[in-house]
């Protein structure tokens, strides 16, 4: 019987938390966080969430603002030593609206126990881009 693996697949975690924000399933998008996780949305204007209730009320604040949202995930990338970096592209029709509006932008996240305990956004993805690497080769 082949080994379980003992390091957590953070690509495909990405993953699962993109398809749980699609489907506004925030009870299973928050168990990917930490009780004490960080989500840093200062570079597009939207704030700083600190815990796992503040970061539901985001969601909730966000998602109640859209009759459609959804987010395609560009990219995904595990540079090690518990960094990921993702591109997403955010499409939504705002409520009470006909008119689409798009974000494409950034997110570069750290992991502990397979768990995120901070996640920045970015709107400029070479800007993320190398601080995710940065980030990775400080923290091995």
């Amino acid at each position: 019987m082949p080994e379980e693996p003992t390091t957590p697949d953070l690509e495909e975690a990405i993953r699962r938390l993109t398809e749980a924000a699609n489907r506004r399933d925030f009870d299973a998008g928050l168990a990917m966080y930490s009780q004490d996780a960080v989500v840093d949305n200062t570079p597009i204007g939207a704030g700083v969430f600190e815990g796992r209730e503040a970061i539901r009320g985001f969601f909730e604040d966000w998602a109640i603002s859209y009759d459609y949202f959804e987010q395609a995930l560009e990219e995904v990338r595990d540079l090690g030593n518990g960094v990921t970096f993702g591109v997403f592209l955010m499409r939504g029709r705002l409520a009470g609206s006909s008119g689409f509006v798009e974000l494409r932008y950034a997110g570069v996240s750290t992991w502990t126990d397979g768990l995120i305990e901070r996640v920045t956004t970015y709107l400029d993805i070479n800007e993320a881009r190398a601080a995710a690497e940065r980030l990775a080769e400080e923290r091995g």
